[in-house]
């Protein structure tokens, strides 16, 4: 290896090229991207989270589920033993037996008045009978209703046996996570007391927190690089979501990015940061900033020559994201190293050739 004199150019045989791992590139045109770093934290996603609560106020004597736990839609999740249900379903039963006698006896009035055997206030009676119980059956379904049992159940009550009357099951409303947990064994429950939070994790919030000097950079469909912390992959999303309001405690306004969370490793709770794609520029020369070296305080490149491989002073431009646009000295098109170009400086520098040569740019 020796340089030539009064020239920033060092020569290597092909042994000290592939000794150094010196590697050289076309310099072509690129995308130059800005972002903004903007600090937040997972959230479970609101639309799909649930306070789970009895509807009745009774004594729970099962308890399936506990922290940590997976859940179904539809699996029982705990039971509750309970007076005031057994009245609601004992008054449906009640209406709908009250119904069947009223409707087998509008039946025989009907055919008696058919015949001209009876008399018609008697048909008329049989029949109002019968409109005053579909309405006291309805009323009695309608508040199962409002208890979570739905029309299937409700029509299979007669079926069921008496010990199930006072027996009210818990059911996850969709498949989730059991992120909270208030219910013990033999515990007293009022007909609004909350047992459970449940959260499907299948997908999480990144809640970012946006500054007002940065909020005419931030807007929804923007691309969003999510980091979390060590050992958790970075995630890409984008922006679904800028609040149209700012925090009165902050003045900070809310951006959301929907990440999937297969595997659960965005834990709701945990810090984050996300790089914000705000501009994207494409530039006619655009090399990597390990590329850029500094020689007698100026920026260089190397480009391969005739003789070896010459320091190419030229001015740089914008950068991001560890690359660098170059506005003169370096033209699309032509080969420079991308690998290796601090040895080469260094090289230059350890000869003399380059007095004034400082740090890496």
């Amino acid at each position: 290896m020796h340089e030539q004199e009064n020239e920033h150019i060092v020569e290597l045989s092909a042994e000290q090229i592939a000794e150094l791992g010196i590697e050289t590139a076309i310099a072509q045109a690129g995308s130059l991207r800005r972002t903004l770093s903007l600090p937040g934290r997972i959230a479970a996603d609101a639309d799909r989270l649930a306070h789970i609560v009895t509807r009745v106020a009774g004594v729970a004597t099962e308890v399936r589920k506990t922290l940590g736990d997976n859940v179904a839609q539809g699996e029982v999740m705990a039971v509750v033993e309970s007076r005031e249900l057994a009245d609601g379903k004992a008054a449906y039963l009640a209406a709908w037996r009250r119904l069947e006698l009223a409707r087998a006896r509008f039946d025989r009035e009907q055919s008696l008045w058919d015949k001209r055997i009876s008399s018609e206030q008697e048909f008329l009676d049989a029949r109002q009978a019968v409109a005053e119980t579909q309405i006291e059956l309805q009323a009695a379904e309608q508040k199962l209703h409002a208890l979570g049992f739905g029309d299937e159940y409700v029509r299979t009550l007669p079926e069921q046996s008496d010990q199930s009357l006072t027996r009210y099951e818990i059911l996850a409303p969709f498949d989730a996570t059991v992120i909270a947990k208030h219910i013990t064994i033999g515990e007293a429950l009022k007909d609004d007391s909350e047992l459970f939070a449940i959260a499907d994790l299948s997908a999480v919030w990144v809640q970012l927190d946006v500054h007002q000097h940065d909020l005419p950079y931030v807007e929804g469909g923007q691309e969003a690089i999510v980091t979390v912390g060590p050992g958790v992959p970075q995630a890409a999303g984008r922006i679904s979501y800028v609040a149209p309001i700012a925090a009165e405690d902050t003045r900070t306004v809310q951006a959301r990015v929907v990440l999937p969370n297969t595997g659960g490793r965005y834990r709701p709770g945990l810090f984050a940061t996300a790089e914000i794609l705000t501009e994207a520029v494409t530039v006619d020369v655009l090399v990597p900033r390990s590329a850029v070296q500094s020689l007698e305080g100026r920026p260089c490149v190397f480009v391969p020559s005739e003789h070896g491989f010459e320091a190419r002073f030229v001015s740089i431009g914008r950068s991001s994201h560890g690359a660098v646009e170059i506005t003169s000295g370096l033209v699309a098109g032509e080969p420079f190293t991308i690998q290796g170009a601090f040895e080469l400086k260094a090289a230059i520098v350890a000869a003399g050739l380059g007095s004034h040569a400082g740090h890496g740019h």
